[in-house]
């Protein structure tokens, strides 16, 4: 049993706005908390409008919209309350799992509407298609959905040498936290298989050939832009003697560890990089 909120996503269904539901106020990637780490109630901010349906917490209809013209209001504005303005990894790092995809609906949400007003064939202002998340031209009806960006990243593992534990395949990025290990990612591109975007990214970036890639799991991914859903997968070098061979452009480095002496510069515990990490370290301690 668990006491964790349970966050359903959706896009309609529970009528307008109502006082004890949740408001979600996203500026960027930043969104308002209280003091006490909790999200507002429509009621604690009489002074927004233009609420977007998230879906629902525990049963509780919960609401994102943005400040006027995307500036961030003073925190002293929610009713006299105590907030703070905070930044999604931050956040996506201090909430439980729940509350963390809730928010990250919220950023994908309200930065896709923001970034998606106008018709991009007749120019007209776009309508919201009620009960989806999705809008409308009036104008010419062009259907505009809300569109996920499906990425793949992959564990890589090969048995160690002369009995030794396996090794896991951690790589550095040219781009973002640079000083991470990671694991080897990308996007899928359109007309390929998950499984065909592991072989072709790991081919790319590092020259390796694995044995079919087996699936793991996936997060929402708001951190990488909206829509991003990232699905994680293992697998082995098919040759377990090849090394790694950085393409220069998106990685700077590549490596094999030893999955008992991984390096201390990992991916956060809230992403599913770290789970696969540490479902592979784990998986030699058995």
């Amino acid at each position: 049993m668990t006491d964790e909120p349970v966050f359903l996503p959706g896009a309609g269904g529970c009528g307008p706005p109502e006082a004890q539901h949740l408001a979600l106020v996203v500026a960027g990637r930043k969104l308002l908390l209280g003091a006490d780490g909790h999200f507002p109630r429509i009621a604690d901010l009489p002074g927004h409008s233009g609420w977007v349906p998230l879906g629902t917490l525990d049963g509780v209809p919960a609401w994102g919209t943005a400040p006027p013209e995307g500036a961030e209001p003073a925190v002293d504005a929610w009713n006299g309350k105590n907030g703070r303005w905070t930044g999604w990894p931050v956040l996506a790092a201090e909430l439980p799992t729940p509350l963390a995809a809730l928010a990250g609906r919220a950023v994908q949400v309200i930065t896709w509407r923001h970034s998606h007003r106008w018709c991009g064939a007749c120019r007209a202002e776009l309508a919201d298609v009620p009960g989806e998340s999705a809008r409308r031209c009036p104008g010419c009806d062009l259907y505009v959905p809300m569109q996920l960006s499906p990425a793949v990243l992959v564990a890589v593992t090969r048995p160690g040498p002369a009995g030794l534990p396996d090794e896991l395949l951690l790589v550095r990025h040219s781009y973002g936290p640079t000083e991470l290990w990671a694991l080897v990612a990308g996007f899928v591109e359109a007309g390929e298989t998950l499984e065909a975007a592991v072989h072709r990214e790991v081919a790319e970036e590092v020259g390796l050939a694995l044995t079919e890639p087996a699936y793991f799991g996936s997060q929402p991914w708001a951190m990488s832009g909206p829509g991003v859903l990232l699905t994680g997968f293992t697998a082995t070098a098919a040759d377990p003697t090849a090394e790694p061979v950085v393409d220069g452009r998106e990685l700077v480095q590549a490596r094999w560890f030893p999955l008992d002496a991984l390096p201390a510069e990992l991916p956060p515990a809230y992403s599913i990089s770290r789970w696969l990490i540490d479902s592979a370290r784990a998986a030699v301690r058995r």
